[in-house]
């Protein structure tokens, strides 16, 4: 089993900056991508940023420039720094990993970006 458990989540004004942090535990050899994706009420869930064993990142077009994601592979842990936050960076953050050909995901955290 793997679990992955997130946290960092919260409410910050509008400009603010946020740091999400994931942390995989269980049955891991290796994690060859972890990422972050993000759901907002009515809305698919869709990816924010990813990032490889080897720290090969991509990033949604909404956030890049805003947004850095980078882990720890020593401790299975990625994180997400979201600066610059605006409203519409509203949802429950999710962390994944593909581990052996499946993906795993958190339980999810809400970030919330008043105006």
């Amino acid at each position: 089993q793997v679990q992955l458990v997130e946290s960092g989540g919260g409410l910050v004004q509008a400009g603010g900056s946020l740091r999400l942090s994931c942390a995989a535990s269980g049955s891991i050899f290796r994690i060859n991508v972890m990422g972050w994706y993000r759901q907002a009420p009515g809305n698919e869930r869709e990816l924010v940023a990813i990032i490889t064993i080897g720290g090969v990142t991509n990033y949604s077009d909404s956030v890049k420039g805003r947004f850095t994601i980078s882990r720890d592979n020593a401790r299975n842990t990625v994180y997400l720094q979201m600066n610059s936050l605006k409203p519409e960076d509203t949802a429950v953050y999710y962390c994944n990993a593909l581990i052996r050909g499946f993906n795993y995901w958190g339980q999810g955290t809400q970030v919330t970006v008043s105006s």
